[in-house]
This record gives C-alpha cells, sequence and structure tokens, in this order.
C-alpha cells in the first residue's frame, strides 16, 4: 500500500481544515500516511517539489480547486517518470474537479477513494502570458469571469460558494467589453465579448455546469466566447449554472489544443479561481499530465 503525503490546505474553504479530522477520516479508510499543515504557498511548493525529488508519488490535497492547482504547478513541471499521482480531500468553497468525476464531495467520502488502486490520467493545460508559465487543471477566463474572480477572494469567507455569483454582479456593470481574436491550430476567430472562458474540465464556482461537453482526457480545451449585452448577462447564467447556455445565440464554442487569446482593451486573467495577470496570452494542453486518484 503507497504512502501518502497527505497536504492540508488551513485556508480553504469557510474555515480552517481541521488536520486531525482529516487522520482520523484517512486512519478510519486504513490509508497510509503522513500529515503535513503548511502555512504559506511557497511552504507547500516547496514540500511537493521536494518529496517529488524523493521518489514520492502519491499527493493528498486538502482543499479546493485552489489547492489542486499549486500542486499542478508544483509537479507537473518536473515532468516526473512515473506521474504523480493526486488525491483530493475536498475542504475548499469550490472542489469543482471533483464533480466532473463524480466524486465525494466530503473529506470521509474522498479519503475511502485513496485506499482504493483507481486512477484516471488528466491532462492539465498552461497559460503563457508576462506572469510567465501557468498551469491549471479545471478552468481559466479572461474578462469579466476573471475580474469576478478578482473581487470574489477579498469578500468574507463565510459566504462560500456564492462569494463568485456577487462578485460577478458587482464586476459587470463596469466592465469593458473588448475586441477579442483567438488563434488555434485550426482557426481564428474575431469578434467583441464580454468573456472567454477556456475549459479543461466540466464545472466551476461551486457546482457551475460551465462547459458540459469538456472532458480532462481529450487533449483539447473547451473554449468559449461570450458575446452579449450587459443587460442580458445576468440572463445568461442560470443557463450556464445548469449547462444549458451553449445553445444561446450569444455563446461561441470551438475546441482547441493550442491557442492565443488577445483582447482591445486587456483583460484580467485567472486559473482554477486565482488572478495570474492580464491579456494576450497563449496556451496549450499537456496531455495526461497527472494522475487523479479515483
Amino acid at each position: 500500500m503507497p504512502n501518502w503525503l497527505v497536504v492540508v490546505n488551513h485556508k480553504a474553504g469557510r474555515s480552517a481544515a481541521d488536520p486531525r479530522r482529516v487522520a482520523d477520516a484517512l486512519e478510519d479508510a486504513g490509508v497510509e500516511f503522513d500529515l503535513v499543515a503548511p502555512q504559506t504557498r511557497d511552504e507547500t511548493t516547496a514540500l511537493l517539489v521536494e518529496q517529488a525529488k524523493s521518489g514520492r508519488t502519491h499527493f493528498g490535497l486538502v482543499g479546493g480547486d485552489g489547492t489542486v492547482n499549486l500542486a499542478a504547478n508544483a509537479l507537473v513541471p518536473m515532468a516526473l517518470d512515473p506521474k504523480p499521482i493526486i488525491g483530493v480531500l475536498p475542504a475548499g468553497t469550490g472542489c469543482d474537479l471533483l464533480r466532473t468525476f463524480g466524486l465525494p464531495q466530503d473529506i470521509v467520502g474522498a479519503a475511502h477513494h485513496l485506499a482504493t488502486e483507481s486512477t484516471y490520467d488528466i491532462d492539465v493545460a498552461t497559460l503563457e502570458g508576462a506572469w510567465g508559465t501557468r498551469y491549471f487543471v479545471n478552468v481559466a477566463q479572461a474578462g469579466v469571469g476573471a475580474a469576478a474572480a478578482v473581487t470574489a477572494p477579498l469578500m468574507s469567507r463565510r459566504l462560500g460558494a456564492i462569494r463568485y455569483p456577487i462578485a460577478f454582479g458587482v464586476r459587470l456593470p463596469r466592465f469593458p467589453k473588448a475586441a477579442v481574436r483567438i488563434v488555434t491550430e485550426r482557426r481564428t476567430y474575431e469578434s467583441s465579448a464580454l468573456a472567454v472562458i477556456v475549459a479543461n474540465a466540466q464545472f466551476f464556482a461551486g457546482g457551475w455546469n460551465v462547459a458540459p461537453k469538456a472532458t480532462l482526457v481529450d487533449g483539447v480545451v473547451d473554449l468559449q466566447v461570450i458575446n452579449t449585452t450587459k443587460r442580458r448577462a445576468p440572463a445568461l447564467v442560470p443557463k450556464v449554472i445548469r449547462g444549458t447556455h451553449l445553445a444561446d445565440r450569444a455563446v461561441r464554442r470551438f475546441s482547441a489544443a493550442e491557442f492565443s487569446i488577445e483582447t482591445d482593451p486587456s483583460w484580467p486573467v485567472e486559473a482554477d479561481g486565482d488572478y495570474v495577470g492580464n491579456t494576450p496570452l497563449r496556451g496549450r494542453v499537456v496531455p495526461a499530465a497527472l494522475r487523479l486518484k479515483i
């Protein structure tokens, strides 16, 4: 049985994850583990890199999509062989990666999955810009959705997953539409827009079914250009939550393994809920970069 390095993100979710509760769940599931609770992102990154260099292959992540993103940015650039295995013990405000696979949204249920042998090779995508290279696993955005992701963390953690829709409503009225140019390996697309979504997985924002046709195993991302008026944008949100927005005339969808996004004016960009910088950007898919414990 493998020995898992279980990393607790004590800042995930509405309140700090309790390491003792995590340990109890793992012990009850019969999982062998070493549990650590780093205090900062840099400390977490350094620990993951150090453990991977020493031969550790199994990493349990106590947190949400941001914690998975942190681990991906630490581990994927190392091009490890064998590929690292990550398991997610959900404690964040949004564990949307697990929703794509129908995995448990509670620590006890997820701990039992760490005791099984099943894994799934999943794609990871990159964003390259003035910030350098940033990997993401779930969903990235440019535009008003990214602006909302910048604002949401400034709100009270007690609001949980509703921070994002509140932030969206706050940022929308004054957010500038842009002339957008997207170039992929197969096409060039130009239009005005309020947002561009780049989805590697299906859900974001605490259960919004933003990319119902996306999958993490096909070597491409799901690109969506949202071109609607600000007055009509709030009416599109319920469709995005249900995953029925792709039929709306305001949405243009295509897929790509490589892409670039330019906007005028420049827009903020977020990846897995974290602000990374501003457009322009380039991106590509790294196929089967990680193994997810399912």
